[in-house]
């Protein structure tokens, strides 16, 4: 792991130098270290001395207790800018969202809302909903009935169900954009919570609602 942070370290050195596309692009240099916090702080130090306009965080969300990456975060975030974006890569499930910007994350990617919607799975208000289940042969209610998206406001769970049955991409495409119509809504009421002060008991109401405080809760 110490090897491999150097050679990150030396990587980022070689990005900056060959970069030639500063005005028109962000490079950001990515902070690795695994689970150790001696590494993730002399990657961070290495990083931070180059100026990079933004920052990453790497090496998390790839198999380790949520526990864990929440504890890196706490550790690691801080050793970042506060006036420079700090992204979190490879994370997307709703709680990760809502745990990552309470340790101070302003950005995240991930394939989760695109890979689960071609497998049919839904991200809604009460929880995850797997749409092709065929109990919703016959629901003609919306994916989300609390979501106002153009799909929950179109199409049915049942026409939904259908098109992904017969494996019509149409039905792909509909889950597709709810999913990700659910995750931008959802950072949009993060940052209305921040603003009120009360992400904290926003984090509270969303799991209870969501399902992530039972004990039989499923992660994405």
């Amino acid at each position: 792991m110490k090897q491999s942070v150097e050679r990150t370290s030396r990587w980022a050195e070689r990005c900056l130098k060959a970069h030639k596309n500063g005005n028109k692009q962000g490079l950001f240099g990515i902070v690795q270290g695994g689970e150790y916090e001696e590494l993730r702080k002399q990657s961070a130090q290495d990083l931070v001395s180059l100026d990079f306009p933004g920052y990453a965080i790497g090496g998390l969300s790839v198999g380790e207790p949520k526990d864990v990456m929440n504890r890196m975060l706490e550790y690691t975030t801080p050793l970042l800018p506060e006036d420079k974006p700090r992204y979190l890569m490879g994370v997307g499930s709703p709680d990760s969202l809502i745990d990552g910007v309470i340790r101070g994350i302003d950005m995240f990617d991930c394939v989760l809302p695109t890979r689960i919607a071609r497998n049919g799975t839904c991200m809604t208000s009460e929880g995850r909903l797997v749409i092709r289940n065929a109990k919703y042969a016959r629901d003609f209610r919306p994916i989300d009935e609390n979501c106002d998206c153009k799909v929950c406001k179109t199409y049915t769970r049942a026409y939904i169900r259908h098109l992904i049955k017969a494996n019509e991409t149409f039905g792909f495409r509909l889950t597709t954009y709810h999913n990700l119509y659910f995750l931008l809504n959802l950072m949009r009421q993060i940052r209305e919570a921040i603003l009120n002060d009360n992400l904290l008991d926003f984090r509270e109401e969303f799991f209870e609602r969501y399902g992530f405080n039972r004990p039989d809760a499923k992660n994405f």
